[in-house]
């Protein structure tokens, strides 16, 4: 079967580098790493610290935030190559459950790219795909 979504126009390592490449060093930690790339879809993974923690001994939403931005980025930018003025135009975020100071796993889906809009479904996990800790739509304008 065929994906509805045009070729990669990264592979995992040149969209790791050109990710690393747009934001500044210090930053990078708190915005995951890239694990994995396909047709439609972008795995990130975070390992967060304490400076990621809020009171209650949970991952705070801002940082989840960060992730699921960088995920959802992430796959756009697999499927129209190096375009770093891709901007978020709608983010919205649904927190299911507390995320414990472990690692986190981004899925990005896409569910639309179009000439100027893309939508992308991202879903936060820990232990297991069957039970997100948060679930978001963002929707990316196109350069």
């Amino acid at each position: 079967m065929s994906s509805p979504f045009p070729p990669l126009q990264f592979d995992l390592a040149g969209l790791s580098a050109f990710i690393d490449g747009s934001f500044p060093a210090k930053a990078r930690p708190a915005l995951g790493r890239l694990v994995a790339i396909a047709p439609g879809h972008a795995r990130m993974v975070l390992d967060p610290d304490a400076d990621m923690v809020r009171p209650g001994g949970i991952v705070s939403g801002p940082v989840l935030m960060g992730v699921v931005d960088v995920a959802a980025w992430a796959v756009v930018l697999a499927h129209v190559g190096p375009v770093a003025m891709a901007v978020t135009h709608s983010l919205t975020m649904a927190f299911l459950r507390a995320c414990a100071v472990a690692p986190v796993t981004a899925d990005a889906r896409l569910l639309k790219l179009g000439r100027r809009l893309a939508t992308i479904d991202v879903r936060l996990w820990q232990d297991s795909e069957d039970r997100p800790v948060a679930q978001s739509t963002v929707g990316y304008a196109l350069p």
